[in-house]
């Protein structure tokens, strides 16, 4: 059997039904992430020939790949908000990074120590890498395309929150992954790592990231939609080549400074929204990079289930699946109903908020990334465990997502229609 033969037609058939699934998936219970992993576990399983997609082994190529999924994915996510830049109308996003995300990151950290075994190095990481949601496994449950509202009054707060904390939180998140990578190199004494850490990883890079965005996207913003721009037509024929540009250059420039890259491509697909929000150009350049992004998703998810199948969880027993379970069911919904009390979202909205924190490719490319940077001995384990998360979150977050949203926007209609005006469906306090 020619085997590149047989990988081009697995080739075909991935890319077509990527194309298909999402339209095919929207009422029913299974994700594109969910089929897509499945195809892999079976695939590997099936085709012997097939090279072992290991991360341990291939730690480069995983760190890499991640990364490119991620950017692409942060740029879709910055294009697609509609809601304009304010504090307050944010305050449901600060609330997730300010509060939810310290107090998941605290409570793996522990568990990872106490209940795992795991030195403070690594238990930081796992803690860490398991921080972000992520903007590429949670499309079901984050905003659609642009639109032409300019005041972002279509967008839901559950919607909006989920897709704007998986957007900055894939930036913050790099902190503690320096934190591990430093302890695990130097030690805990802090006189060897906290000056560094505060000073550079924390206040320079979280800055750095955030000027070179609001540039990167304010230059480009006047690029695409200025006077001369409109004179040459770049908005109407330069297709979506313009979101890859923006998303190459606010992360190249972010990284040569050694700023966060992942913050500046968020921040500067925001600032290119707000150059001009009623522009139908915004549509084009999402669904560019929505498709980019959705390639490299399937790829890479058909890699995790190959590397599920060949042994990728070997080490795993039923202390580690408990943990996971504590991870997906306990810390991320108890954090996020903690860090939403009193805020404007209604009781149904913070549950939902709350329950959907999808760890997903950020999750891979942050273990990849420290395991080539720092000096841990937990490797093949710490891949274990982000690798389960990362599979029970594809599983269960994939099979809730569609009722659950369902069911939220029903909730919502219905509570315009109470209200006399069934075309006009609240955003807040479901």
């Amino acid at each position: 059997m020619d085997s590149v033969a047989l990988l081009f037609l697995a080739a075909g058939i991935a890319a077509l039904a990527a194309a298909i699934l999402p339209r095919l998936l929207g009422q029913v219970p299974v994700s594109m992430p969910m089929v897509f992993f499945t195809a892999g576990l079976l695939g590997f399983s099936v085709l012997g020939f097939l090279p072992n997609p290991d991360p341990v082994d291939y730690g480069p190529v995983a760190q890499h790949l991640t990364e490119l999924c991620v950017i692409i994915s942060l740029m879709g996510a910055g294009l697609a908000i509609n809601r304009p830049f304010r504090i307050r109308s944010w305050a449901t996003t600060w609330r997730l990074l300010g509060i939810t995300m310290p107090l998941s990151i605290l409570a793996v950290a522990l568990l990872g120590w106490w209940m795992l075994g795991l030195g403070v190095a690594a238990a930081i990481l796992l803690a860490a890498a398991l921080a972000p949601t992520d903007p590429v496994l949670a499309s079901e449950v984050q905003v659609g395309e642009p639109t032409d509202d300019e005041e972002g009054q279509d967008e839901d707060e559950a919607r909006f929150a989920l897709t704007s904390e998986a957007g900055l939180n894939d930036g913050l998140a790099f902190p503690f992954v320096y934190l591990a990578i430093g302890i695990s190199s130097v030690g805990l004494a802090p006189r060897e790592w906290l000056g560094e850490w505060i000073f550079q990883d924390l206040v320079w890079r979280l800055a750095a990231g955030f000027i070179i965005g609001i540039l990167t996207g304010w230059l480009l913003g006047k690029l695409f939609f200025s006077t001369a721009a409109k004179r040459l037509k770049l908005s109407e024929n330069a297709e979506g080549f313009s979101a890859l540009a923006a998303t190459f250059l606010a992360y190249g420039a972010a990284e040569l400074v050694n700023g966060y890259g992942f913050l500046a491509v968020f921040v500067g697909a925001c600032t290119i929204r707000a150059a001009e929000r009623s522009h139908g150009y915004h549509r084009i350049l999402h669904n560019f990079v929505e498709q980019i992004e959705r390639i490299l998703t399937v790829v890479i998810l058909v890699l995790l289930g190959g590397a599920v199948a060949r042994g990728l969880l070997a080490g795993i027993g039923w202390k580690e699946i408990f943990v996971v379970c504590l991870i997906l069911l306990v810390i991320r919904p108890v954090a996020g109903w903690l860090g939403l009390a009193r805020g404007k979202t209604g009781p149904q909205e913070r549950a939902v908020i709350s329950f959907f924190g999808v760890r997903g490719i950020g999750s891979l490319f942050y273990m990849a990334y420290a395991l080539e940077k720092g000096a841990f001995g937990d490797g093949e384990y710490l891949w274990a465990m982000v690798g389960l998360t990362v599979t029970g979150s594809i599983l269960l977050h994939g099979a809730a997502a569609s009722p659950v949203m369902n069911y939220l926007d029903a909730q919502r209609i219905k509570k315009a229609k109470a209200r006399g005006r069934p075309d006009q469906a609240p955003t807040t306090a479901v």
